[in-house]
Parts: structure tokens; C-alpha cells; sequence
């Protein structure tokens, strides 16, 4: 029976060519023109004082909202790179086999943490005192007229063990430990997949699955305090107790519909032939059933707040609801993230052909996009966000520079690990 396996060149390497970089490079120069329009026309629109935005009544500058398109992609293509990592890590600790040719296109995505982590530091520090309301002295100053009893309440969580209002260390502290872990984590799981290529045998699977199972209990705490600390903190007097699980299953989403992307696009181009219609089949249930996981996520939030009517609560979806700029926002995210892929892919033979999973996953892509900006916007801006040249700009940017990182990154060593001992078992894999 291992003879079979042995058919297919296992030695196979994807080739990162002229043509596909090009591509990308069209993309990304698209983005940037889209992002140097909106700028200039936000400079010329901008700059005036807006009223009820968080600002408190300050002049609004066309910056914050570069800013807070900056901080939406960084948080958003953060979580899609971890996730790559993740849902790697998930495959060694539940000992699963079908995923076994396509755990390096997962691995892959951690290529651009190093990057992530890197432009989240210094933007924080560009643009957090923009962004968060919370880094605002005057609000733990007892003697002004901006001192907020409610955020002076959760000051420690930001500060300590400074001064209240002066330099959060401990958030800042909290962000370089979540990185420089997942950065190690992904950097220690791509020596031993790079050892277990060059010397077989079944000790750097066990190895890798100790360390997968580290990994996760370090992801659950970390995926959901980077949750609070990067977006909800943004409203600082809201919480929400569910929402680094909703954070996360966006995360997790967005996540899948990449993968899924990446592997159709290298099925198309000829690599993976290992992979058949029925792994194929089971990316498209992972994507179709956490699309459902992240719904029942928003709509559990969305339901007890609505229920309960308590006004601290009540304020983040009545500002989003009633706003003219994101109500509309609302109903497309439920639409993008829910309804149509349910719909789209609820059929088994929708699961298994490439064609609905990439319409599918690219609207998830762009969906879950949408989720965050309706996270981070209306903190942010208030009422001068929305939708416009600025952020389809930024996202194109972001985006496609991912996607060069990413490839750059599974073109540099083996597509598929040769030596897994559960080669055998994908290749046979049926549902």
C-alpha cells in the first residue's frame, strides 16, 4: 500500500513564479492607488469638528481615520496568520490524518506574524493615543471635568504598574508576549517539520504534537485577551464576556476560507495531487460549520444584551443599529457571514466543488472584514467612518501582501510532508 503514496512526487515544491508575483503586485499597486484617492479626498473633506464622537467634541483629522483602517487590518490579517497556525496545531493534537498533504499550506500563513507583530507595535505607538480612549490622562484625573469613574476603574488593566493616564505597560507588555510566543511556537513547529522531511521515522510527530498541544492552551488565553486589549477596549465602558469567542470565531472563519482558497489555488495549478474532492469536501464543512459558530456567536451577544436592555450593554448595537453610517453594515454582515454561505453551502456536491468554495470563502474574506470594521469604526470615528476609496485601498494593500508573504514563504521548503506517518491515511481518505 505504500507503494501508492510513493506514485505521487512527494518531493514536490510550489513554484512562486514571475507571473503569479506579478499578479499580486497588481493588486497590491491597485490597493495603494485606491488608498492614496482616499486619502486625498478625506484631506480635502477633513478636518472638521464632529458632533457625539468619541472625540468628545474634539476636531476630527482625516488621519484617524487612516488610522483606524491601519489598525482594523492589522488586527483582522493578524488573526487570519495565527489561525494558519492553529488550525495546524489542531490537526497533530487530535491526531488527525485526512489533513496530513495540506498541513504545510496551513503552517504558511504563520509567515507573516513576524510582520504582523512588527507593524501592530509601532502603529500602537503611532496611533494608539488616536485610537483608544483610554489612553487619555485627563480621564484618571480626578480634578477634571473629563474624569471618567468607569474607565479610571479598569486603568490597571492598561497601566500597571504605572501611573494611571501615563504609559500602558501592561498592554504593551501583554502584545510583545502574545507575538514573540507565536512567532516562537510557528518558528519551533517549522524546524521540526523541516527536520521530520530531511530524517523520517515517527519521533518528529510525536515532537510536534507535545508542542501543538503547548501551543493551544497558550492560543486559548492569549486569542482572547488580545480580543479585549485590540478591540474591545476601543468602547472602553462596554464588555461583552463572550467576545474573545466571537473574536476568535471570525478569526477562525476568515481563517478557514484562506486555507481552503490556498488549496484550490494549488490543486489548480497542478500541485497537491494527493488532495481529492473529499478533502476538498472537508475544508467546505469546517467553512460551513463555523460560519454557523460565528452566527450563533453574534446572535447569542446580540439576543442577552438586546433581553437585558441594560444601557451600558445596550449602547454598543444601538450606536451601530441606529447609526446612518454602519446600520446597513449590520445586515451585510449577517448576509456575507451567514445567509449566503448556509445557503451556498449547504449541499454536499457545493462542498466539493472548487467553484462555490471560492465564491464562498472570498466573500468570507471580505465579510469578516466587515465584522471588524464594525468593531473598530464606530469606537474610532463615530459618525466619520465608513466605507469608501480609504479602506478598500488599505484592505487591497494588507491583503495582497499577505498573499506574497505567505507563498513567498510555502515556496521555500517542502509542499508536502513526505514523512508524515499518516500519508497513507489521507491517501485513502473517503467520505
Amino acid at each position: 500500500m505504500a507503494h501508492e503514496v510513493q506514485n505521487f512526487n512527494l518531493d514536490q515544491k510550489f513554484d512562486f513564479t514571475a507571473g503569479i508575483k506579478k499578479s499580486i503586485m497588481t493588486v497590491l499597486l491597485i490597493g495603494a492607488a485606491l488608498l492614496v484617492v482616499g486619502i486625498v479626498l478625506a484631506m480635502m473633506g477633513g478636518g472638521h469638528a464632529e458632533e457625539g464622537a468619541e472625540a468628545g467634541g474634539h476636531a476630527f483629522h482625516w488621519y484617524q481615520r487612516l488610522f483606524a483602517n491601519i489598525w482594523i487590518n492589522n488586527v483582522y490579517f493578524t488573526g487570519i496568520a495565527i489561525v494558519g497556525v492553529f488550525f495546524f496545531a489542531i490537526q497533530y493534537a487530535a491526531q488527525a490524518g485526512w489533513s496530513a498533504p495540506i498541513t504545510r499550506v496551513m503552517l504558511a500563513f504563520g509567515n507573516w506574524l513576524p510582520i504582523a507583530a512588527i507593524l501592530m507595535i509601532a502603529s500602537f505607538f503611532v496611533m494608539g493615543h488616536d485610537l483608544f480612549h483610554w489612553w487619555h490622562a485627563e480621564l484618571f484625573d480626578k480634578a477634571s471635568s473629563e474624569y471618567d469613574a468607569i474607565i479610571d476603574g479598569k486603568g490597571a488593566f492598561f497601566y500597571w504598574p504605572m501611573e494611571k493616564g501615563t504609559f500602558p505597560v501592561f498592554y504593551i507588555a501583554r502584545m510583545i508576549i502574545f507575538f514573540g510566543f507565536w512567532v516562537f511556537f510557528f518558528t519551533k513547529f517549522k524546524k521540526i517539520a523541516a527536520a521530520e522531511d530531511q530524517l523520517g521515522g515517527t519521533s518528529h510527530w510525536f515532537k510536534m504534537r507535545s508542542w501543538s498541544a503547548y501551543f493551544l492552551v497558550f492560543f486559548a488565553v492569549s486569542s482572547s485577551i488580545s480580543a479585549w486589549d485590540w478591540v474591545m477596549s476601543i468602547d472602553t465602558h462596554w464588555f461583552s464576556t463572550l467576545f474573545g469567542w466571537y473574536v476568535f470565531s471570525s478569526w477562525f472563519v476568515a481563517g478557514l476560507s484562506a486555507i481552503t482558497l490556498t488549496v484550490i489555488f494549488l490543486k489548480g495549478k497542478g500541485y497537491l495531487e494527493m488532495v481529492n474532492e473529499n478533502h476538498v469536501h472537508d475544508l467546505g464543512k469546517f467553512v460551513f460549520g463555523f460560519s454557523i459558530f460565528w452566527t450563533y456567536l453574534w446572535f447569542s451577544q446580540f439576543l442577552l444584551i438586546y433581553y437585558a436592555n441594560i444601557p451600558e450593554e445596550s449602547v454598543y448595537f444601538i450606536e451601530r443599529l441606529k447609526s446612518d453610517v454602519y446600520g446597513g453594515f449590520i445586515f451585510v454582515n449577517i448576509g456575507m457571514n451567514f445567509v449566503l454561505p448556509f445557503l451556498v453551502l449547504m449541499t454536499r456536491d457545493a462542498k466539493r466543488h472548487g467553484i462555490f468554495l471560492k465564491l464562498v470563502c472570498t466573500l468570507l474574506i471580505v465579510g469578516h472584514w466587515v465584522d471588524f470594521f464594525l468593531m473598530v469604526q464606530p469606537g474610532t470615528l463615530g459618525h466619520n467612518g465608513g466605507i469608501g476609496f480609504m479602506e478598500i485601498g488599505t484592505f487591497l494593500v494588507y491583503g495582497s501582501a499577505v498573499a506574497l508573504v505567505v507563498l513567498g514563504g510555502l515556496a521555500k521548503g517542502n509542499l508536502i510532508p513526505k514523512n508524515h506517518p499518516m500519508l497513507e491515511e489521507s491517501y485513502h481518505h473517503h467520505i
